[in-house]
């Protein structure tokens, strides 16, 4: 366990697995003027390859999963497979784990009874105040069992893996709706409609000007969605600008269904399945290594530098 001294370990031990509370990666990240990348996640060779990049990149991370890898993974195999990988691949790094747009119920509570450190609730798409009634519910339940709660403000468009030209409408939140979201749940970290979209869009962008308001407004940490579509530039300046965690999730799914569709061409022939995968995890993990090392956490897991 050399290197996790400033981390909550009373969480991995209560919780029988080897992960740490993403409140640890986001303060330490705070204090330092980084951000901790969030990584949806789909299969063990994502996981793999999540992992192999936060060792080589000495970089703490987030491994997130939305309800349809749920769906397709089950529940229990996901927390097992990545709380496993991060005991058996990735203990010199911290790794936290984290349930990504949740919007079911029974799905939140079970993910915050099973070892995840923080849930999403996203009922964005409703009305304020029924988005907040629903959202204070959720709070109550995790914070009675030290799990960290992310609200949503603004409905983000689009959807992981969507890839077109430009979408018709990237709506924005409202940051008067913002502080009074954050003021009635007291939820931990916000995510908030600034211009990005899930996808890979020509016309996302960041408004740095509602991102400036809210960090000015909010005192919590500020979580990024639709990291994949917006110039590295940008992502740099808005994590100056205070963003604490990115999300990334289409980036992957390009990189591991490019990687797989190219090595099936080139080995027709292939009739073992590891074969045909090992390369998904490598590509993974180059994308993922490189996501580190623009966000900053490069280098800070256990004190090494790592050219950023």
């Amino acid at each position: 366990m050399s290197g996790f001294g400033r981390y909550d370990w009373q969480f991995v031990i209560t919780n029988c697995i080897m992960l740490v509370h993403i409140k640890d990666l986001v303060s330490e990240a705070k204090k330092n003027n980084y951000a901790i990348g969030a990584f949806n996640i789909t299969n063990l060779e994502s996981v793999l390859g999540v992992a192999r990049a936060a060792v080589k990149a000495d970089s703490p991370a987030i491994i997130q999963v939305s309800e349809s890898a749920i769906e397709y993974m089950g529940l229990k195999p996901i927390t097992h497979i990545v709380s496993t990988v991060a005991k058996n691949v990735a203990a010199s790094v911290p790794i936290a784990l984290h349930l990504d747009h949740g919007t079911n119920f029974d799905t939140i509570f079970e993910c915050i009874s099973s070892g995840f450190s923080s849930v999403h609730i996203d009922a964005s798409n409703l009305a304020l105040d029924e988005n907040i009634n629903l959202t204070k519910h959720v709070v109550k339940v995790a914070h009675a069992k030290n799990v960290w709660v992310q609200g949503e403000v603004g409905a983000i468009v689009g959807s992981h893996g969507d890839i077109k030209s430009k979408l018709k409408e990237i709506p924005l939140a409202k940051l008067e709706e913002v502080i009074k979201f954050v003021k009635e749940t007291k939820v931990d970290t916000i995510a908030a409609a600034i211009g990005t979209a899930h996808g890979i869009h020509a016309n996302e962008d960041i408004v740095f000007s509602l991102l400036k308001a809210i960090k000015d407004k909010v005192k919590i940490p500020f979580v990024l969605h639709g990291g994949s579509g917006v110039l590295d530039a940008k992502i740099k300046k808005a994590i100056k600008e205070g963003v604490n965690i990115i999300n990334v999730g289409t980036d992957l799914k390009i990189a591991f269904c490019r990687t797989l569709i190219e090595v099936c061409l080139k080995n027709r022939e292939e009739a073992d399945p590891r074969n045909l995968l090992k390369p998904t995890i490598a590509a993974i993990e180059r994308v993922v290594f490189g996501k580190m090392k623009l966000f900053g956490s490069a280098g800070r897991a256990v004190g090494n530098k790592i050219e950023t």
